[in-house]
């Protein structure tokens, strides 16, 4: 899912931007979509998820807001069957006006956040598209579909073998809050997004104090290894920021991609 680019830079209308706004054309809105959907989500230890919750947060880019994202968790069936994972992700303010996004992800998960399915809608500018996940883990098989909805086109279909376990890119992040890291400690998560599936690797590094607009608190931070070839190719560090008591908050979230793109922060504003 691609957020900021394909407009000409030629286009007479950039002339009065600073030279730094033009990269907003080559940036992603799928690292944010990766960590805030898939880091809500814990079974550690002294935490039980709620029946339903809800997590805002504010997209920073260059030291002004680019963006908005609400993220709404629900515990599917009575008794817990498994677990649904909403979010809303759009673009504001200037980086609106140049390029409109609004993207919405849905996941489903089992009880072992292993993933069933999941269901993508891509707006961004002209584009549209809709992206449908099925995870068979009996059949160890995954099953990719993304249609063009301007053109009613199917834009790539794949099937890939899986783990009889395998967790989406939300499950995956969801999963790394049971293991408890200390700093210097790692684990390996299985992913996929439909078109690949890998061992990822999640590192804790260390305690931080982290300031967002929701409050201060005391964290975890840990790096999580998708991007530079491991399920994604494009060059970029994922660092996530989890509250280091039982509740495992995602407080914060960092994706570092080269500098002439930059770096986007992501900062919890509020919790329903």
């Amino acid at each position: 899912m691609r957020w900021l680019r394909f407009l000409p830079l030629s286009d007479r209308s950039f002339a009065p931007l600073p030279r730094y706004l033009r990269h907003w054309r080559f940036m992603h809105w799928k690292p944010l979509l990766v960590v805030l959907v898939c880091s809500r989500v814990a079974f550690a230890q002294g935490f039980t998820p709620p029946a339903k919750e809800t997590f805002f947060y504010n997209v920073e880019w260059r030291l002004f807001t680019a963006g908005k994202a609400r993220l709404d968790w629900n515990a599917a069936g009575e008794p817990r069957t498994g677990f649904q994972v909403k979010l809303h992700l759009e673009s504001v303010g200037l980086v609106s006006k140049l390029f409109k996004v609004e993207d919405d992800y849905t996941a489903d998960l089992n009880n072992a956040l292993c993933a069933q399915s999941t269901l993508m809608t891509s707006r961004e500018g002209s584009r549209q598209r809709e992206t449908k996940v099925t995870y068979d883990g009996q059949a160890k098989r995954a099953s990719y579909l993304e249609r063009d909805k301007v053109k009613n086109t199917v834009a790539l279909t794949k099937e890939i073998d899986i783990p009889s376990c395998v967790h989406d890119v939300i499950g995956g992040l969801f999963f790394m809050r049971t293991l408890n890291l200390e700093p210097g400690q790692s684990a390996q998560v299985a992913v996929s997004d439909g078109k690949k599936s890998v061992m990822a690797k999640i590192e804790a590094q260390q305690r931080e104090e982290v300031k967002t607009p929701a409050g201060t608190f005391k964290t975890m931070r840990y790096e999580v290894y998708l991007f530079n070839g491991v399920l994604y190719e494009r060059s970029a560090h994922l660092l996530l920021w989890l509250t280091d008591d039982r509740r495992r908050l995602p407080v914060q979230v960092r994706v570092r991609m080269p500098i002439t793109i930059g770096t986007l922060t992501l900062l919890l504003e509020k919790q329903e």
